[in-house]
Formats: structure tokens, C-alpha cells, sequence
């Protein structure tokens, strides 16, 4: 499976497994710059204060090694602009190269987003100013999603056809109609699909009542080869929650490899069950 992406020539090379925070996990500055070291480039911050952030303030000419993604939470203009600033204060830059709009989980939300006086209007500004590289949106509304991306789904006042760079979507073993709803209406216009919550928040590595006598359910490592085995997906993203879960997760750096048919069978299976069992997704 490839090992790296590229937004642009004028990005560097990404390898496809990335790093978040979530304002919930406990990686230092230290942690963050052993995963920049390792060759993980794109780092996804969570827009609080925290060892992501405080490891890219202090990067200074490291900096044009990364590719930075945060999302934006606001649905104004005034608001998006406001918090922009805040952001490039906090992380001690002069742009972030990938600005998603927040779970917008609904048509109404986009039309907020994509209207006159809405956050992407502010936003577009920013990109004509270089303060901002890209573009998307972060939603568990794939169909919609995907909708937006290709045009289908237009806010009544918006300008641009195809208003988003990318999108940032949900795939895992437990959930994969991005296979169905996304991919196929992204990969024509070639629209980068970066992918969250590859554990299922850790549902993935449980039991289920289900399960085969003597079944052990696989470690992260592999529900995060899995989405990345997926062509379409362009970087899959870890949230380790401290320095031995991240330790763990890049063990696949050294082992970077699709699964074997056999192993894909059963990671599916068990995304079977676990789609059965786990309940309502978050």
C-alpha cells in the first residue's frame, strides 16, 4: 500500500498515517516532535492548548515539514476570522494548511457555512491570503458530505461549484459506507479523504458476544493498516492518548503493509460484529 501522500507540489510528501489530538489525550511536546522524527507529518490539532500545540509553536524551519489541519467551529464570518487569529496566535504560524468546518452535520448547517456572512466566506479570504492552504469539512454525514464536495449540494448563495479541497470522514471496519456513499463520487474529482475514528473508539479491539472460540481481537496497529489498505483513503488518523499507545500505533511504520487476504476476512468480520454489538455510533 502507498506509503505517502501529497496534497499539492507545493506540500511536502505526507505519510498516511497521521497523528490528532483530542483535548482528552496526554501527548508532551516531546511526544509530538518523536512523531515528526518518526516521518509522521500531518498532525491534526484539536484547537486547545496542548503538547500538538506547544510542539509546533517551537518548530520554527520544522514547520515547512508538517502539514497542519484544525477545524473551525465557527459559523460566521466575524466568528470564523476571530478564531483563525486566535489559532495562528496559540501555534506561533503564519497560516495552517488544512481549515475543515467542524461536524457540520446537516444541510441547514452548510447553508450557514456557505452563505453570504458565513465562515466560508472569511475563510476563502484567508486562503487568498495564504493564511489558510486548504479547505474541507469535517462531518459523520458522509452522503452529504460527499455531495458538497462534488457540487451536487449548493447553498443558495454559493459562488464556488466545488467549494472544498477535502474532506474528513469516519472509516473503519465497523463503518465503511464511505465505500459506497463517498469514494465513489471523490475519487473521479480526485477530493483527498483524510479518515477518523479508525478504533471504533476502541470498539474495535474489544470482544463481542459473537465472536469465534479463542478469537483475540486485533490491537490498533491493525484497524489502522486496515483503513489505510483502503486506496481511496488518503491519510488515516491516530489519536493515541499517551507515549506508549503512540509507540504502539507506530509500530506500523516498521511493518507498513497491507493485510493479507485472510487477515482482511477477519478484520472485517469482526467490524461485523462490532457494528452489531457496540451501540450507536458516537
Amino acid at each position: 500500500m502507498r506509503r505517502t501522500f501529497q496534497f499539492d507540489q507545493n506540500t511536502p510528501p505526507l505519510c498516511r498515517l497521521g497523528l490528532a489530538t483530542r483535548g482528552n489525550t496526554h501527548l508532551s511536546p516531546a511526544d509530538v516532535r518523536y512523531a515528526v522524527e518518526r516521518g509522521v507529518n500531518y498532525l491534526n490539532w484539536c484547537g486547545r492548548p496542548d503538547g500538538l500545540s506547544s510542539a509546533v509553536a517551537g518548530m520554527g524551519v520544522e514547520r515547512e515539514e508538517i502539514v497542519l489541519a484544525w477545524q473551525l467551529k465557527s459559523r460566521t464570518a466575524s466568528g470564523a476570522e476571530r478564531e483563525l487569529e486566535d489559532a495562528l496566535c496559540e501555534l506561533n504560524t503564519d497560516y495552517i494548511d488544512v481549515v475543515t468546518f467542524y461536524y457540520v452535520e446537516s444541510e441547514g448547517e452548510w447553508c450557514d457555512i456557505a452563505s453570504e456572512g458565513g465562515a466560508y466566506e472569511a475563510m476563502a479570504r484567508a486562503r487568498e491570503q495564504g493564511k489558510v492552504r486548504f479547505l474541507g469539512l469535517t462531518s459523520h454525514q458522509r452522503n452529504m458530505a460527499a455531495r458538497i464536495a462534488t457540487g451536487e449540494l449548493r447553498a443558495p448563495e454559493q459562488v464556488e461549484s466545488r467549494p472544498l479541497d477535502m474532506l474528513m470522514l469516519r472509516y473503519n471496519a465497523a463503518h465503511r459506507g464511505a465505500e459506497e456513499d463517498v469514494f465513489p463520487l471523490t475519487d473521479p474529482i480526485s477530493i483527498p479523504v483524510v479518515v477518523y475514528t479508525c478504533l471504533r473508539w476502541g470498539a474495535l479491539m474489544k470482544p463481542t458476544p459473537d465472536d469465534p472460540p479463542d478469537f483475540i481481537p486485533p490491537p490498533a496497529r491493525e484497524w489502522y493498516r486496515f483503513a489505510l489498505a483502503y486506496p481511496s483513503v488518503a491519510i488515516a488518523i491516530a489519536a493515541p492518548n499517551d507515549r506508549a499507545e503512540l509507540e504502539h500505533d507506530f509500530s506500523l511504520l516498521d511493518d507498513w503493509r497491507a493485510p493479507a487476504p485472510e487477515e482482511n476476512e477477519m478484520l472485517m468480520a469482526h467490524g461485523d460484529r462490532v457494528y452489531q454489538h457496540a451501540g450507536r455510533f458516537p
